[in-house]
């Protein structure tokens, strides 16, 4: 029979199954053994290191000898299997070479069986990098927490963690494919020309990215606060609360309960009004004004009145009113209360204004507007006929 160009008559068949016989063989015996001996190491060895994981898991509070054992346990077993897979294709695959120029036969530098340790770098440098984030997490929980009072952990270090782990995944990397005879130089020169052309067609994202960096360390304000807002749409409230800090932007939920997404760096470009970061307590200066004619003194006091009447009004200090300026048909009066709540400073202003117009009205007390008197000049008509 031909396929092909090739001869599979009957007597090559024989000859090429005689000869992977005669090939296979004597290696049966080792591949079983290495396979044995792999197993009986891969399973006695992890449940040593399991029983050593729960010892040290009843001794100890913390949990990082755990996380130890466990990223221990999964090195060995990954350390088993490839030490098996070496053994078996190193007898299974015969050593490859090429002739040079002088017809010599040299085997190359880097055989199949290497291959297999260049692989285990990569993998086993995954569980060392779930131990370096657990080591972090540790860090985050049990050393800032105890020295800090911001939430710095809530966004920062989880993108520092994330952060380390992939270089941690990068360096495996890096050591294997060394490690399998790969050139790093070429690629590392095409990763800065590839970086160098990426960060200058996404400069806007890399800009906010950067910006969203400097807003988590410097932290003018956290998820919690409420600020001002400087592009709130029409008809709507001008303030909000910080939902969530981004890499790229933040979100903010407005009275009208709209979610407003800000660029990090349009926000580091402004100025930033945080009403809650110094504490509960804000003061408030809620302008009035009253006609020339009216009784100044009056209406101070009436505005102190009705200060005390809002609930959320401190007492102490007490509410103040000063004398701002003067118009061209008004006095300019101003209320300076502290209240107690930030958050409430819309609802404060509102009843104090609502119930200082009420007093003014019974008291008299005109709130001036627009208006324009005429004076008509009667004259003689003796000159007329």
């Amino acid at each position: 029979m031909d396929l092909l160009g090739l001869d599979f008559g009957l007597d090559r068949l024989v000859e090429l199954w005689n000869g992977a016989v005669n090939y296979s063989v004597p290696l049966l015996l080792p591949t079983v053994g290495a396979t044995l001996v792999a197993a009986f190491a891969y399973f006695v060895g992890g449940w040593v290191l399991r029983r050593v994981q729960r010892r040290l898991a009843a001794k100890t509070e913390t949990d990082l000898d755990d996380e130890l054992v466990r990223a221990i346990r999964h090195a060995f077993r990954f350390t088993v299997v490839a030490w098996a897979l070496w053994r078996i294709i190193g007898l299974w695959v015969p050593v490859l070479g090429a002739e040079n120029a002088e017809g010599t036969w040299v085997p190359y530098a880097t055989q199949p069986r290497d291959w297999v340790w260049g692989i285990w770098i990569a993998v086993v440098f995954f569980p060392l990098s779930r131990f370096v984030g657990h080591v972090m997490r540790s860090f985050e929980t049990r050393v800032i927490s105890r020295t800090s009072d911001t939430a710095l952990d809530e966004t920062a270090l989880p993108m520092i963690n994330r952060f380390v782990r992939f270089l941690v995944i990068a360096l495996g990397l890096l050591l294997a494919m060394t490690h399998l005879g790969l050139e790093i130089a070429p690629l590392l020169a095409g990763a800065g020309v590839a970086g160098l052309a990426l960060s200058l067609a996404a400069k806007d994202t890399l800009s906010n990215l950067i910006a969203g960096v400097l807003l988590i360390m410097d932290r003018p304000f956290q998820v919690g606060d409420r600020i001002e807002l400087w592009n709130a749409p029409q008809e709507t409230g001008t303030w909000g609360d910080v939902i969530e800090i981004g890499l790229r932007a933040t979100k903010i939920r407005n009275p009208d309960n709209l979610v407003v997404v800000v660029p990090n760096n349009e926000i580091m470009r402004r100025d930033i009004i945080n009403y809650t970061m110094s504490g509960e307590d804000i003061r408030l200066r809620i302008p009035f004004s009253c006609a020339y004619e009216s009784d100044i003194e009056r209406a101070k006091v009436l505005l102190k009145e009705a200060a005390g009447e809002v609930e959320g009004v401190k007492l102490d200090p007490a509410p103040i009113v000063i004398v701002r300026g003067f118009g061209p048909s008004e006095v300019n009066l101003q209320l300076r209360v502290w209240i107690q709540e930030a958050r409430n400073r819309r609802r404060i202003a509102d009843e104090i204004t609502e119930k200082a117009m009420v007093k003014f009205a019974e008291a008299d007390i005109e709130i001036p507007y627009p208006k324009r008197e005429l004076y008509i000049k009667g004259g003689g008509a003796e000159g007329l006929s």
